[in-house]
């Protein structure tokens, strides 16, 4: 069973920092990057989870036999956004870590449409995607607050604006865990130094951060595709939209992202 996840943000960098921190020695990948238990697949059951990690007999060789220290974790960005995912894992894993990667809401939006678009799930242009989000999702949103067991596609693949909405899903996650199983870092920091990013999670998930490599070159940005500029009248429309929302979220984290455009 993890001992950490990193939950959020999709298209954040979760797939970099995910695959950094599983090349260190003493932690041990699940066998996929994104498990999604909490989210999609939690009718499989917990068996299923549990056989997506080392095995407890790996674990104790490790620690016990080799006296190294030993954990798992994964990485399933969109738990952050689910409206289940926060109490399920709250009630299964009460100590686990957790690591918040948060971008942008704007960038974060244009990217995770050009990620549908190559993944072929968006034929819509930008402009229509976003404003046609609420009524592809509003009442996708509803069927999964009436029904745990609703899986939906609109409302994981549509939710461009608002998955930027960072501070109401954290207020759900902050309500069920302690501050101090919380790592939030501010994406654009990671991609401008990696190796620091790595540091700070390694170091809040009790890993010595040995070996690491410094330079920004030799950290591989990993699942990232470059979409075309943005229209300005667009992105000047979402700085708009996101502007009350990013003010929330730093007066809630007092922290301040600086997300100015």
């Amino acid at each position: 069973m993890p001992d950490f996840m990193i939950i959020g943000a999709m298209r954040g960098g979760t797939t970099s920092l995910y695959s950094y921190l599983t090349a260190h020695p003493n932690i041990s990948p699940a066998h996929m990057k994104e498990v999604h238990f909490f989210d999609v697949y939690f009718h499989k059951g917990l068996h299923w989870y549990r056989a997506q990690f080392p095995s407890t007999v790996q674990k104790y060789y490790t620690e016990h036999i080799q006296k190294q220290t030993f954990i798992t974790g994964e990485a399933s960005p969109y738990y952050l956004f689910h409206p289940h995912a926060p109490r399920r894992i709250a009630q299964l894993l009460p100590q686990v870590k957790l690591v918040v990667l948060l971008r942008n809401p704007v960038s974060r939006a244009y990217s995770h449409y050009y990620h549908e678009v190559a993944g072929g799930h968006e034929k819509l242009t930008f402009e229509e995607a976003i404003d046609h989000e609420e009524e592809r999702i509003g009442q996708e949103m509803e069927k999964l607050a009436k029904n745990e067991q609703y899986v939906s596609y609109n409302h994981r693949h549509y939710s461009y604006l608002a998955r930027g909405i960072y501070v109401d899903q954290l207020r759900v996650w902050m309500d069920l865990f302690p501050k101090e199983q919380f790592l939030i870092l501010k994406s654009e920091d990671f991609y401008t130094d990696p190796a620091m990013g790595l540091k700070q999670v390694l170091q809040f998930v009790d890993v010595p951060a040995m070996g690491l490599k410094e330079q920004k070159e030799e950290y591989e940005q990993l699942n990232t595709t470059k979409p075309p500029k943005m229209d300005a009248a667009t992105r000047k429309r979402l700085h708009a939209y996101f502007e009350p929302h990013n003010a929330r979220l730093y007066e809630y984290l007092k922290q301040d992202f600086n997300w100015d455009t």
